[in-house]
């Protein structure tokens, strides 16, 4: 006698996704909705032309940062767009359009300077003084809160001067900028890091570690830092667009980047203030315009990378797909009752309700 067993109900696995899914800005894309994708579009449209536009500098801008003749001919002062210089010239003489593309090559050498050196600062800082504890906590804690009461472009103004004397060269000026911005930036990422590291050494996971004999480095990088640092893409971009305007705020008082050293946008703002009360408004317009635009773009990918980190905002795109199923699915597809069950074509023949809504047979 033989004996048949039922077979195993088939598991439904989810589909594994492919490598160019798993990109990590692909994968936002896939995730926002509604508002959010167009927020983290447009951040990222306004995002890539900055990074192009200061890549491909030396190909787009038709003049040189500091350059003032051309064929020997010089420019002249406060010209008006034209065709040899489309977005006009400057008090100095400089072509506009060329000082705005250098310049975004200026910002984001800045950047990429501050906004890494205290990643890896902040971020040792903070793991190590979370998961060790002890007097070096408190005093860390202490230095990092110090430094984070102090408004941010007072410091970078001060640090400025101790760097550089206030004026540099062109290397000169944007390691003075990060620096400054550097020193300003480290509080914010030990705090994160550090309260994130408190958090995860209590769980169950670390701890089984250490009982399984792991070394206090192993579990520090491969276990707590891997977990502690889920924040950091968004306190990355607020930070960028943070030192983009600490950046203009040091050259628009002066203790920016010589002109003919390096094109920055806040020194051009702040020698076209007498050109704006002239009617000169080309001269300020454009550089203002970059600041802004770049800084929209950073932070509205901030804003969107804040909302998709939120489990409850995540998933709205998976409840719309099951509401969706659920609909064809009712009883009445696409549409609402408005007699009965099925409608009014589902009435029986003969059949009405009385204003009480009791039916009523002839």
């Amino acid at each position: 006698m033989t004996t048949i067993t039922p077979s195993a109900a088939p598991t439904a696995t989810p589909p594994k996704r492919s490598l160019w899914q798993r990109v990590p800005v692909v994968h936002q894309l896939r995730q926002s909705v509604g508002l959010q994708r167009g927020m983290l579009v447009t951040g990222l449209v306004l995002m890539a032309i900055f990074v192009l536009t200061a890549l491909f500098a030396p190909l787009l801008a038709p003049y040189r940062y500091n350059q003032l003749r051309a064929d020997g001919v010089a420019f002249g002062a406060q010209q008006p767009p034209s065709a040899e210089h489309l977005l006009g010239t400057t008090v100095g003489g400089y072509d506009v359009f060329s000082r705005v593309i250098w310049g975004a090559q200026t910002a984001i050498l800045v950047i990429v300077l501050a906004v890494v050196a205290s990643i890896f600062i902040g971020v040792f800082l903070g793991l190590v003084s979370g998961y060790f504890g002890g007097w070096p906590d408190r005093l860390l804690v202490v230095v990092c809160d110090a430094i984070y009461a102090f408004p941010s472009l007072l410091l970078a103004i001060v640090l400025s001067i101790v760097i550089s004397g206030g004026r540099s060269s062109l290397w000169g000026g944007i390691l003075a900028a990060a620096l400054s911005i550097t020193v300003v930036y480290i509080p914010q990422y030990f705090r994160v890091i550090r309260a994130e590291t408190v958090r995860i050494k209590a769980e169950a996971y670390v701890e089984s570690a250490r009982v399984l004999g792991a070394s206090n480095t192993r579990v520090m990088f491969r276990h707590v830092l891997r977990n502690a640092t889920r924040s950091l893409p968004l306190l990355i971009t607020l930070n960028s667009s943070e030192a983009v305007l600490t950046l203009a705020g040091l050259g628009f008082i002066g203790f920016g980047i010589e002109p003919t050293a390096a094109a920055e946008w806040g020194y051009d703002l702040n020698k076209a203030i007498s050109d704006v009360t002239s009617g000169i408004w080309w001269t300020a317009l454009f550089p203002g315009l970059a600041i802004v635009l770049t800084v929209l773009g950073i932070t509205l990918v901030g804003e969107s990378l804040n909302d998709l980190a939120d489990p409850r905002l995540r998933g709205r795109r998976a409840v719309a797909k099951a509401s969706g199923t659920v609909s064809e699915t009712s009883v009445v597809p696409g549409g609402t009752l408005s007699a009965g069950p099925g409608g009014l074509a589902g009435l029986e023949d003969g059949e009405s309700f009385d204003e009480h809504g009791i039916e009523v047979r002839p």
